[in-house]
């Protein structure tokens, strides 16, 4: 097996897989998953649709792929984990790469009041006026699905979101202080993280993080720091992990009752840390 680094989509990318030539193409993978799907980058499909005015927009191939992704992602989790809450986002601060965004002493754009519906249809995507698209996390977690579903890696963790075809895969989850939460084995399944310890920055007063809650379109105030899920697709784990975290106290108890979830683990704000059924604790 050869193994492999890549920085793309603002995150490191760790790819295990039969050959060299395979793991170069999952790169290549990567790379132009984000060539399409960043809102970074102004030549990006995703950018163009973001600025266009008009309600349906007709997308490529790959854009109507990762949308549907995004549709699922939001069905799965009722809601929680929306693609539309891009204006949220942004006007929360998160309007360029993390690497760049600073403390700001007031917001510079109105934040919107009520989420926008969106769908696809066909090959189209239709949305209300001002609705802004933020694939983040879901077009990280389709395409470690994609690459392994393909056969191009064993293998993949990008930026915690783990896909694997491996039986005997295990992975250890680290805190936001460096220690070993838990231990959990994933075999031919899937693990993501998703954590509000790290991408934070001060608007005001108020200390704020990445993660939007569609449900005030505001920066979550979870007593949850970090969730963690296991589930069948990196996809999948991306948005339970999100939703658990969002969902703050009722979290786990809501994974409990999710036969899609399979295991999940939340370090809260005070340093403890609680699983579901079924997962093995760290000593």
């Amino acid at each position: 097996m050869k193994r492999d680094l890549l920085s793309v989509m603002g995150t490191t990318v760790d790819v295990t897989a039969a050959t060299t030539a395979t793991t170069a193409e999952t790169h290549r993978l990567f790379q132009l998953v984000e060539s399409a799907c960043s809102r970074f980058l102004p030549s990006s499909e995703l950018s163009t649709i973001n600025a266009s005015p008009l309600g349906a927009v007709t997308m490529s191939p790959l854009m109507v792929r990762v949308m549907t992704a995004a549709e699922r992602a939001r069905t799965l989790t009722e809601g929680l984990v929306d693609a539309g809450i891009g204006a949220a986002v942004r006007s929360w601060g998160y309007d360029r790469t993390f690497e760049e965004v600073v403390d700001r002493d007031e917001l510079e754009a109105a934040t919107p009041g009520n989420r926008s519906e969106w769908r696809v249809d066909g090959t189209v995507l239709v949305r209300e006026a001002g609705t802004t698209i933020d694939l983040g996390g879901i077009a990280k977690g389709w395409t470690s699905d994609l690459a392994v579903e393909e056969g191009l890696a064993a293998i993949v963790s990008a930026g915690g979101d783990v896909r694997s075809a491996m039986p005997g895969a295990r992975v250890e989850i680290v805190d936001p202080w460096g220690d070993i939460a838990a231990t959990v084995h994933i075999g031919i399944g899937a693990l993501a993280t998703s954590s509000v310890a790290r991408r934070r920055w001060r608007m005001g007063e108020r200390e704020v993080s990445h993660l939007i809650d569609p449900r005030t379109m505001e920066p979550t105030d979870s007593p949850i720091l970090q969730a963690s899920a296991i589930t069948e697709t990196a996809l999948e784990a991306e948005a339970a992990a999100k939703a658990i975290l969002l969902r703050g106290a009722d979290g786990l108890a809501w994974a409990d009752r999710q036969s899609w979830i399979h295991g999940a683990i939340a370090v809260w704000q005070d340093g403890n840390v609680y699983a579901t059924t079924g997962v093995e604790m760290a000593a």
